[in-house]
């Protein structure tokens, strides 16, 4: 069963919106990387719709920073510098932290077992990275959602995007931490508290602890 908020599990309703889906999933599980060309006409034929729809998509990934549109020349796959990570972690920092403490006076046994089983999720997929990226963005956001507040989720939502790419390709070369459910269950256990201070310092914190190993294992790459 899946938690994540509704808007990422409903299917596609326009060309556009399949185009941007098709695109984001492709650079966020590799198969596009940073410096790739991406071709409108050779994507359209690919997914079987005009152009047009593509070039949408493109506009739509440019907002977002995850691609870079050249003027008649299709985009290129943006990517991430070690300054622009650093900042996307440090947004994501406050805004999961503020959706934290707002959730945490509507959170109750139900969302806690709902969180649970996210995590469970997260444990049968250790082996396979891109399938423990997509389980722990899942609980991630879920967690925000119990906030009500739809416009953060958006940007937080957008947020994962940016890194989701990086931190699959990561996760591909090193193993998971073994604290990795000990850390999410941190979490959990601050919420049953009720203490909104304590729940968004152990979010921030769960967060920015993050950054210096996925940092460290970026730059060996280069």
């Amino acid at each position: 069963m899946q938690f994540a908020p509704s808007y990422v599990e409903r299917p596609p309703m326009t060309a556009e919106e399949e185009a941007y889906n098709f695109l984001l999933d492709a650079i966020c599980g590799g198969r596009f990387r940073k410096g790739d060309r991406l071709i409108a006409e050779d994507i359209a034929s690919e997914i079987g719709m005009s152009r047009m729809p593509v070039r949408e998509a493109f506009r739509r990934l440019d907002a977002q920073g995850l691609v870079t549109l050249r003027p008649n020349r299709g985009a290129i796959v943006s990517g991430l510098d070690i300054d622009e990570l650093h900042e996307v972690f440090e947004m994501r920092s406050v805004l999961e932290g503020l959706a934290i403490r707002v959730a945490v006076a509507r959170i109750g046994e139900r969302q806690l077992a709902a969180l649970e089983r996210l995590l469970d999720e997260m444990d049968d997929y250790r082996e396979e990275s891109a399938e423990w990226v997509s389980r722990h963005r899942a609980f991630h956001e879920y967690l925000c959602s119990l906030s009500g507040r739809p416009r953060l989720l958006k940007q937080i939502s957008a947020l994962y995007s940016l890194i989701e790419a990086p931190m699959r390709l990561w996760l591909q070369h090193v193993e998971k931490p073994l604290s990795a459910r000990q850390e999410h269950a941190v979490i959990l256990d601050a919420i049953r508290t009720g203490d909104a201070d304590k729940a968004e310092a152990v979010v921030r914190a769960h967060i920015e602890g993050t950054v210096p190993e996925l940092i460290q294992f970026l730059q060996s790459k280069k």
